[in-house]
């Protein structure tokens, strides 16, 4: 089951990434989201590199796929927007930690951070705080909470092998030009 709606996801994902689907549910969108982007302490995410782009612009695209998927699918699409968009929801308190003890406690950090700002519902704090499954151990209880693990889990592949892409180009165009100037010294 698990492995089908991962292909579903992944299909779905290409899809949405290639066509103009993100300008139907704009403006419903951006109105779920607005009182979380005005918060000072959200917007500093913006600082924050993660996956190669900033932590903002990562939740933003979580938030926005699972946002569609979820109202595609008739579920609970507003709770699943927000809790998306929070899903991330730390600055720097992992920052002494290595990568696996990040890994697992990001999620509690981010669920603290919201539930200061925000009365988050049940299907919320379960999205925060499952994000992470398998990586942490309780699974999600909620249909809404697979899809932002999925959506997640997708959003980070993508952004991670843009971010390689784009470094690969400018190594690329380093090696390059290292090349057009030894040639020119050998001549």
């Amino acid at each position: 089951m698990v492995v089908i709606l991962r292909l579903y996801m992944i299909n779905l994902y290409v899809c949405l990434e290639r066509a103009d689907y993100m300008n139907r549910y704009n403006d419903e969108f951006f109105q779920i989201i607005q009182p979380i982007m005005e918060n000072s302490h959200f917007k500093k995410l913006d600082t924050i590199r993660h996956h190669g782009i900033t932590r903002l612009d990562h939740c933003v695209r979580v938030a926005y796929y699972s946002y569609f998927v979820t109202k595609l699918l008739r579920l609970n699409y507003v709770d699943v927007t927000i809790a998306a968009l929070l899903h991330d929801f730390f600055i720097d308190e992992v920052k002494d930690k290595n990568i696996v003890q990040r890994l697992v406690k990001h999620p509690m950090f981010a669920y603290k951070n919201a539930s200061k700002y925000y009365i988050l519902s049940d299907m919320q704090k379960d999205i925060i705080l499952t994000h992470m499954f398998p990586i942490v151990p309780k699974p999600p209880r909620y249909l809404e909470s697979w899809i932002v693990d999925l959506v997640d889990d997708f959003a980070a592949i993508y952004e991670k092998i843009y971010s390689l892409r784009k470094e690969m180009r400018a190594a690329t165009t380093f090696l390059f030009l290292l090349l057009i100037n030894s040639a020119r010294f050998m001549k």
